[in-house]
């Protein structure tokens, strides 16, 4: 999970950063807000890899809990299922400051180059 988390980042910053050249290139400020868009949709696909592997790491946790109090059951060998409300751990990783401390920084670069290009100091 950490690896897609990594891939969302990496993916973001490319194709942000393509459009804002872009946008710097034609002098139309109108392009970088289509830059904003691929920052939310990476933000919401990363939020979702990070509650899943919080989750499965509940998941792991209960497992090992009942393996340590000798109460383990044959159905719990191959329960692989993320453990937790799937809205409630999503609000959690949305809390978390690896999305919003990268996403928000890369959302307001969008914006602050959409109005330098249309204020002219660009």
């Amino acid at each position: 999970m950490a690896g897609n988390s990594a891939g969302c980042k990496t993916w973001c910053i490319t194709i942000v950063s393509a459009i804002l050249v872009v946008t710097a290139e034609q002098q139309n400020p109108s392009v970088a807000w289509i830059a904003v868009f691929p920052a939310v949709l990476f933000a919401a696909l990363d939020i979702y890899y990070l509650a899943l592997e919080n989750g499965l790491r509940c998941t792991y946790e209960a497992f090992v809990k009942k393996l340590h109090n000798g109460c383990l059951s044959p159905d719990d060998l191959y329960d692989v299922r993320p453990t937790g409300s799937v809205w409630r751990l999503q609000a959690r990783a949305m809390r978390s400051f690896s999305v919003w401390g990268f996403y928000l920084p890369v959302a307001m670069l969008a914006l602050a180059v959409g109005w330098a290009v249309s204020s002219g100091v660009a």
